[in-house]
């Protein structure tokens, strides 16, 4: 488990990156850390990590203040935006840096799946394309068999079938070594079907920390007619956070559980009820729009 307390970081050249964050994530989760650029959320990663120092607070990793224990950074793995590998090495050579680094390098996987990444060797790797080197950047991370893997936009660069192929380790490794992992992206659509819990960074504090299964079950999107007018009693009887008109058409986003909500909604009698599937996307836009955020302040 991971555990940030009271967290800040401020650096010489701007005002705070961090400021009292809190934030827990259970073991054995896939937890979204979501943000528009510059919400703190790799400076976060980083100071997880162990890479830099938090100015107060402090991160515990299996109830161990990171601190205190830098043996736990053989535990923890943070795999940058922009991968990072020494100037004219290659695969194979840098392979062999991580297995210096790392106690629990595993060379039985790191040759099972060069099938799958199908990478030469003994080519250098900035001689790679950025795909190739986010490739084997992920290569390298899964076979150092971390406890906890911290991923900064992880899949950028990645065409679609890698995309898959890559989600389909992790999530095995989840499923199979009870593998924590932290996702930071600011892309909501490629974190939807594969995170437990989310979190949404934005000027360097947590506003909404969330099971997705729970931000799904509370908040809904409906479409109404009416032969007339909406019920003014209707308007008041639901937890509406948006409401927009299409010709006839009503549709609402309504907290609250799905049964109850179609339950108040039939009891008008209206022509047309329907529950539509909705977002994560949405949901965040709609919760930030609900605590005052303007929706533009993120880009998602």
């Amino acid at each position: 488990m991971i555990k940030v307390r009271d967290l800040t970081k401020a650096f010489k050249s701007d005002s705070e990156a961090l400021a009292q964050v809190n934030l827990t994530v259970t073991k054995g989760s896939i937890y979204g850390l979501l943000g528009s650029n510059g919400a703190g959320k790799t400076t976060l990663l980083k100071v997880i990590a162990g890479i830099m120092e938090p100015d107060n607070g402090k991160v515990c990793i299996n109830g161990q203040e990171m601190k205190q224990h830098p043996e736990l950074k053989q535990e923890v793995l943070f795999l940058p935006d922009i991968p990072y590998f020494f100037a004219q090495h290659t695969i194979k050579q840098m392979a062999y840096f991580y297995q210096q680094v790392y106690q629990k390098w595993n060379q039985h996987r790191f040759e099972q799946l060069s099938n799958m990444f199908d990478l030469p060797l003994h080519v250098r790797l900035h001689q790679l394309s950025k795909g190739k080197q986010r490739q084997a950047a992920f290569w390298f991370a899964l076979c150092c068999m971390p406890d906890y893997l911290l991923l900064d936009e992880p899949l950028d660069g990645l065409d679609l079938v890698m995309r898959k192929k890559i989600k389909q380790l992790l999530m095995e490794d989840v499923a199979e070594r009870n593998m924590t992992i932290v996702i930071s992206s600011h892309n909501l659509r490629e974190l939807e079907n594969i995170c437990d819990h989310v979190a949404i960074l934005h000027g360097g504090t947590v506003l909404l920390e969330r099971e997705l299964d729970e931000l799904k079950s509370n908040l809904h999107k409906i479409q109404v007619a009416f032969r007339g007018d909406i019920p003014s009693e209707f308007l008041a009887k639901l937890n509406i956070i948006h409401h927009e008109q299409r010709g006839s058409i009503h549709i609402f986003i309504v907290k609250g559980k799905e049964k109850k909500i179609h339950a108040d909604v039939s009891a008008f009698q209206p022509l047309l009820v329907d529950v539509l599937p909705i977002t994560l996307e949405e949901i965040f836009s709609y919760e930030m729009e609900e605590a005052g955020y303007g929706v533009s302040n993120f880009i998602f």
